[in-house]
């Protein structure tokens, strides 16, 4: 596993998400609770829209484009017009920064092509 820094945790507030650059993907980043971080594709399956502009509920991101809703630890559609899942990633707090492996992939979903 090879671990990368991708941002302080002071710059992810509670209830938000980020997107970051990692191995020329883009990846969301989002925090649950003080200590819950986790990372998926920033691609909904849907229709290609950015998911860190969405919102958090839970251990789910709702993409703002059409609101289909991904379980952040499985990458599973939990609402329409999406059916397909996203990627899902190792990622980790350490040292007051968020931790992120992309190699690492969590679950078996493609990783969207740009």
């Amino acid at each position: 596993m090879v671990f990368e820094r991708v941002l302080d945790l002071e710059d992810l507030p509670v209830g938000q998400a980020r997107v970051v650059e990692l191995g020329g993907e883009p990846i969301c980043v989002a925090r649950l609770d003080e200590q819950t971080v986790k990372a998926v594709h920033d691609t909904c399956s849907h229709q290609q829209y950015s998911l860190s502009d969405g919102w958090i509920d839970d251990n789910t991101i709702e993409c703002a484009k059409h609101g289909s809703a991904f379980d952040l630890d499985t990458g599973d559609p939990e609402s329409l017009p999406a059916v397909k899942p996203i990627p899902v990633y190792a990622c980790e707090l350490r040292d007051g920064a968020v931790w992120v492996d992309q190699a690492d992939q969590r679950n078996d979903a493609p990783v969207p092509r740009h």
